[in-house]
C-alpha cells in the first residue's frame, strides 16, 4: 500500500498547489535579491506564475472551497506585505498599487462563481487573461513602448496595449477551444473578451485592473456564450 493512499486526496491536491506557488515565489525572490533584474520583472514572474495555479486547480478538480480560502489567505498576506516587507518581489515597484490584493480577491470571486456551475473554464479564462495578458503587456510596454498615450493622467503605450489584446485573445481562444466545439463562436467571443480586457486595463488605477480584468473577462465570455447558445437554440 502506498503511503499516499492514507492521505486524503484534497490534501495531496493542496500540497501540489503549495509546491507550485512556493517554487514561483522562490524564483521571484531569487531574481529580486541576487540579480540585477528589474523589480517589475520579478513581480511579473509571480504575477504570471501564480495565475497558472488556476489551471492546476481545474486539472486536479480541487474543491471550490479550497480555492476560495486560498484567495482569502493570499489576500491577507498581501495586505500584511504592504506594511511589512515579507516578500519584496510582490510589491517592489515604484508606484502605489493594491494589485496583489485585488488579484487574490478576483481568484476567490471567480472560483466561488464558476466552480458550483461546473464551468471552471471561465474562472481559468479570467485569471489567465490577467496573468499572461497584463503580465506580458507590462514587460513589453516598459521595454519596447515608444508610442505613448494617456488615459486619466496615466501613461500607457500602444505596444503594451496591443500585447494585452493579442495575448488575451490567444488565452481566451485556447481555453474555449478546449471546452467547446464551435471555432467561429470561440474566436468571436475571444475578440470581445480581449477588447474588454484591454479597455479595462488601460483605464485602471492603483492595481484595480487585477480585479476588473479577470472578472470582466470571465463575465463577458460566460454571458456571450450563453447568449450565443440561446440564440442558436431558438433558430
Amino acid at each position: 500500500m502506498s503511503i499516499f493512499s492514507e492521505i486524503p486526496t484534497v490534501w495531496l491536491q493542496i500540497s501540489l498547489v503549495g509546491i507550485w506557488l512556493g517554487l514561483i515565489l522562490l524564483v521571484a525572490e531569487g531574481l529580486n535579491r541576487f540579480t540585477a533584474v528589474d523589480a517589475e520583472v520579478s513581480r511579473k514572474v509571480v504575477h504570471i506564475g501564480t495565475g497558472n495555479v488556476i489551471l492546476l486547480a481545474w486539472w486536479l478538480e480541487i474543491p471550490g472551497w479550497v480555492g476560495i480560502w486560498a484567495g482569502v489567505l493570499a489576500g491577507a498576506i498581501a495586505l500584511i506585505s504592504y506594511q511589512v516587507p515579507i516578500l519584496p518581489s510582490l510589491n517592489s515597484i515604484n508606484r502605489q498599487s493594491w494589485g496583489t490584493f485585488f488579484y487574490a480577491v478576483s481568484i476567490s470571486i471567480l472560483v466561488a462563481w464558476f466552480w458550483p456551475l461546473q464551468h471552471q473554464e471561465y474562472a481559468a479564462l479570467g485569471i489567465l487573461v490577467m496573468a499572461w495578458g497584463d503580465g506580458l503587456a507590462a514587460v513589453i510596454g516598459q521595454k519596447y513602448g515608444k508610442h505613448i498615450y494617456r488615459v486619466w493622467g496615466m501613461k500607457k503605450s500602444w505596444e503594451g496595449s496591443i500585447t494585452m489584446y493579442l495575448v488575451s485573445f490567444a488565452v481566451s481562444s485556447l481555453i474555449l477551444l478546449a471546452v467547446q466545439g464551435s471555432v467561429w463562436q470561440t474566436f468571436m467571443v475571444s475578440a470581445f473578451v480581449a477588447l474588454v480586457a484591454t479597455s479595462l486595463e488601460s483605464v485602471s488605477k492603483l492595481g484595480i485592473d487585477n480585479l476588473t480584468v479577470p472578472i470582466g473577462s470571465a463575465a463577458i465570455a460566460f454571458f456571450l456564450n450563453q447568449f450565443w447558445e440561446l440564440g442558436i437554440g431558438n433558430w
